[in-house]
């Protein structure tokens, strides 16, 4: 560790960086922490933040008294946060010199901290090291440019393009649609390639101004920090260009929503993809890890779809799936299987939100096929045709009930720290209850003078 400890020294020197942004991931996937000028951050190698961050909602309320004292200790300690050299990247719209390193976080005694997402990938990522394997991810971001709006009572509205028009209609796969907005997305390739984003290909998505970036495949934990930053990347690119970006899962009525798609292998030790036989055939491992997701994603939905918002996305006719059904080649189920060679044979999870936590989302995908692997789970027969009517493989309807669900399946407490599915959970409920608060806009357009 000291030698890549050193070799951060040597990165940051060499391009004369200024200050360092400490960032860690909170559980919705807010990235929160210090900015620290160099030579300080260079001195103390790494930072303290409290605990409580870790359980802090998406609008900055905690989790109630009861739950707060089980998990964390009452006198609001410190936790201990040291910088990974392999997650550092530089801050490209920054005025200063700037980079931005990803930290991992520990207890006084150097414990993993067992609430934080990109430790809860870790841990998932540890359980394939130890039986000889390695996942290969492969996410795919969809997101909306909007125009910019100061009031959130109002509806978005796509952004205003080169020609000076609004778009209208479904423009998928439109090249020239994607680009009336070609100088924002300049800028964000140029400062994705600074900051050494595997970046495929950009996609004009169905939605008004539904864009998709797809990166390339790759190791899972660096693929989630790329996430991380690409999402921050974004954001910052269309505010340069006066529109903005949203990851919501579903932004516009009448819009489809936004997902982040996982594509997911296994190689063994040799680099072999373990989900193919040596004839090129389907393996039962590959088999049993479909299994394994079909069996628990509806019991780990709430690391798919975290947001009230969330689950608009899977109601009908919204493009999205609304099962755990799979199919080759079939994009009406929640599971696909691309059309491949043998080598790159791979389960495409088609049913994260684009509002999921990077760590989190990929952890939860994966730990559902390993779980299918090493429980030798079968899945259920591939659907041929269209998917979106089956109901055997339902998921749960609503958060309330995706929470539920997951507080209650005790099979997953073998596998996931008891300590992190009740601070998921209590977040979520945290921030559900401060959605009920709000008055909607439906409401007072047809209770005001009706009932």
């Amino acid at each position: 560790m000291s030698s890549k400890l050193d070799q951060l020294t040597g990165w940051l020197k060499e391009r004369k960086i200024t200050e360092v942004e400490c960032l860690i991931s909170d559980l919705t996937g807010i990235a929160r922490g210090k900015i620290s000028p160099t030579n300080k951050f260079l001195d103390e190698k790494g930072m303290r933040l409290p605990e409580s961050v870790l359980l802090q909602t998406v609008t900055g309320d905690y989790v109630e008294d009861d739950i707060y004292y089980e998990l964390l200790d009452p006198a609001d300690i410190d936790m201990f946060c040291r910088p990974d050299p392999d997650a550092v990247f530089l801050v490209p719209w920054a005025i200063e010199p700037t980079a931005q390193v990803i930290h991992d976080t520990y207890d006084k005694m150097g414990n993993p901290i067992e609430i934080s997402p990109r430790n809860i990938l870790k841990r998932v990522l540890k359980m394939y090291a130890d039986m000889g394997w390695q996942p290969i991810v492969a996410p795919e971001m969809e997101f909306y440019l909007t125009k910019r709006c100061e009031d959130p009572d109002l509806p978005f509205q796509p952004p205003i393009g080169r020609s000076g028009r609004q778009e209208t209609g479904r423009q998928s796969f439109s090249i020239d649609a994607a680009n009336e907005f070609d100088p924002l997305f300049e800028d964000m390739y140029d400062w994705c390639e600074a900051q050494g984003l595997d970046l495929d290909t950009l996609i004009h998505e169905e939605g008004t101004a539904q864009m998709e970036i797809n990166f390339r495949h790759g190791e899972a934990l660096h693929l989630a920090d790329q996430i991380l930053v690409f999402k921050r990347t974004m954001r910052e690119a269309a505010l340069k260009h006066n529109v903005a970006a949203t990851f919501m899962a579903k932004p516009m009525t009448g819009e489809p929503g936004s997902a982040m798609h996982l594509h997911q292998s296994v190689i063994d030790e040799t680099g072999r993809n373990i989900f193919s036989n040596s004839d090129g055939t389907m393996s039962q491992l590959f088999l049993h890890h479909v299994g394994g997701l079909q069996k628990y994603i509806p019991e780990l939905l709430p690391l798919f779809a975290p947001n009230v918002n969330s689950f608009r996305r899977f109601l009908p006719d919204t493009s999205a799936p609304v099962n755990v059904e799979w199919g080759e080649e079939n994009r009406t189920v929640g599971l696909r299987v691309p059309d491949s060679d043998p080598q790159n044979r791979r389960v495409e999870n088609r049913l994260p939100g684009a509002d999921a936590n990077p760590y989190l989302a990929i952890a939860a995908s994966l730990l559902c096929g390993y779980i299918g692997m090493v429980e030798e789970l079968p899945p259920s027969q591939p659907v041929k045709g269209r998917g979106y009517e089956r109901r055997n493989l339902r998921l749960p309807l609503t958060l309330e009930a995706a929470l539920e669900r997951m507080e209650n399946c005790r099979e997953l407490e073998k596998y996931l720290s008891p300590k992190f599915i009740t601070g998921y959970v209590a977040v979520k409920r945290a921030e559900q209850e401060n959605y009920h608060r709000v008055i909607s806009s439906w409401e007072r357009e047809f209770l005001m003078l009706s009932v």
